[in-house]
């Protein structure tokens, strides 16, 4: 069956009861009950929930064969839980386990070898990179993955479609009762948006902590009442990955070539006007859109009311200089991010709910004006890719990008032309990770498309002088430079299902066939 963007649904996988992407929008005011976990009063309310090891809280916590356990990720790359906890599960014997994760990268590349091994054999994640990406892309992994966005993520959690077992919270802090916050300690992460969830709907909780500090551990972005047990270890991340001292700004003179013309987008909408919301993303034209956003902001006596997102030093200087208003966190990817939530009274913490849910009753992203998305590649219908590579193996994260592009009155990408001697822009992109009709301006090197549903935005963009061009011609020029790439390799087999940020099927990846 074809869904709504052209996509073919196999009916393998409509028979497990996914439906069809049917267009943004099309559950918008649809009615769900919010699921509550199995709660149990303390058994021993005036003692410690602290136990003596990683493998003791798991044991208490019934963890049993083809159970659901979760994980976030604001440690990123340097992350040590996720591996922790696994290696514990492994030396208990315990398998067919599913992991719903905020997202997987490269720090859990041991988990790659448990799929093989059948001790995982679900996953369902935000993202997915390193060998966990190449192994399911190989047809390794016993269930297709799901992926879906932060949004996504949430709705599936609290609707029940995703049950959580036991969640594993890695805390930089704790008290004794489970307090936990994204501050302090040897593994400052900033906030644990993504991980409130996870408290809330699992039914067990663990926070692992390696800093353990005095009742009461307030404000907690954890609270102990969700909290069954508390593990402290010697490390839960390597603080060198977790945040870079400094957000680089690019040098490149073709990024700041496209984060100038962003700029010059921005300022040609009607939706530049003072008091507009704006979310960036964290790559190198994005961070640099800012460094040009800043004179036109002056300029015109302008002040954005808040930013959101992952939040960036480029943020953090705007908020500073009082050209932003007020910060709204959900991640924090340096240093200067961290120090700010610490110690700005008008930077926030927030869930993920809060952030880009699309099934509660009132995410941030829906009230933002701007957001600057990047794509591994977009087509002619302007379609992004954000989570499989030129030849086909995951190793991206849809995130948030589906959610901010489908809140925003205007979401630009930014993108170069070319990625090696490989089109960004394409005929039809491998996976489709947003659709096409939640964009509206493609930014490149070679020149600067809207798309045609936005027919106020060109006639904007035109009157402001800014050049225009089709998407079918920069992909014209794209396949002249490096020629149109050829047709992947793929088996029938379904690998990974890319869910709508609705619960609906927006694409499905399969299997590589191994070369001869």
């Amino acid at each position: 069956m074809q869904n709504k963007i052209g996509r073919e649904i196999p009916e393998s996988v409509l028979a497990l009861g996914f439906e069809p992407y049917q267009g943004e929008g099309a559950k918008d005011g649809v009615e769900y009950r919010k699921q509550g976990p199995r709660v149990r009063a303390c058994e021993k309310p005036f003692e410690s929930k602290v136990q003596s090891s990683l493998r003791e809280a798991i044991v208490k916590c019934g963890l049993t064969d083809g159970m659901t356990i979760s994980f976030h990720h604001h440690f990123r790359d340097g992350d040590y839980i996720v591996n922790m906890v696994m290696t514990e599960i492994a030396a208990l014997g315990i398998k067919d386990i599913t992991i719903a994760a905020s997202s997987l990268g490269t720090a859990h590349d041991p988990v790659a070898e448990m799929i093989e091994q059948g001790i995982v054999t679900g996953i369902q994640t935000s993202g997915i990179r390193g060998k966990i990406g190449d192994v399911i892309s190989h047809g390794k992994l016993k269930t297709p993955a799901i992926l879906r966005s932060h949004g996504g993520r949430v709705r599936a959690i609290e609707s029940g479609e995703v049950h959580i077992d036991v969640a594993f919270i890695g805390a930089p802090t704790s008290d004794c009762y489970g307090n936990a916050r994204g501050k302090g300690g040897k593994s400052d992460c900033g906030v644990l948006s993504y991980a409130m969830v996870d408290a809330k709907y699992a039914d067990k909780v663990v926070v692992i902590t390696d800093t353990l500090v005095d009742f009461p551990n307030f404000p907690p972005s954890i609270e102990a009442i969700d909290v069954d047990y508390v593990v402290v270890v010697d490390e839960i991340g390597n603080p060198n990955k977790i945040a870079s001292q400094a957000a680089r700004m690019t040098q490149d003179p073709r990024d700041l070539m496209m984060a100038e013309m962003c700029a010059k987008v921005i300022a040609a909408t009607e939706y530049f006007r003072d008091g507009f919301s704006f979310q960036t993303g964290a790559g190198g034209p994005s961070l640099a859109a800012n460094r040009f956003l800043e004179p036109m902001l002056v300029k015109n006596g302008y002040k954005i009311s808040w930013i959101i997102g992952g939040i960036t030093q480029p943020a953090v200087e705007l908020l500073n200089k009082g050209l932003v208003g007020t910060i709204v966190d959900a991640q924090d990817f340096d240093v200067p991010s961290l120090k700010s939530v610490h110690e700005h009274p008008r930077h926030f913490e927030i869930s993920t709910s809060q952030y880009c849910n699309p099934a509660n009753k009132g995410a941030f992203v829906n009230k933002l004006d701007f957001v600057i998305l990047a794509a591994l590649e977009i087509d002619t219908d302007f379609n992004v890719n954000v989570i499989t590579g030129s030849d086909g193996v995951l190793r991206g994260a849809p995130g948030g990008h589906p959610d901010a592009a489908a809140g925003a009155k205007c979401t630009l990408i930014v993108a170069p032309l070319l990625r090696g001697r490989m089109p960004t822009v394409c005929e039809r992109v491998v996976t489709v990770t947003t659709p096409g009709e939640c964009i509206d301006v493609l930014v490149t090197d070679y020149g600067v498309a809207v798309n045609p549903r936005r027919q106020d935005l060109v006639e904007q963009l035109t009157r402001a002088g800014i050049p225009l061009c089709t998407i079918e011609s920069l992909k014209q020029k794209a396949y002249e430079i490096a020629g149109a790439p050829d047709p992947l390799p793929f088996d029938d087999r379904v690998v990974a299902i890319m869910e709508a940020r609705d619960g609906t099927v927006l694409d499905v990846v399969r299997e590589i066939k191994p070369i001869a």
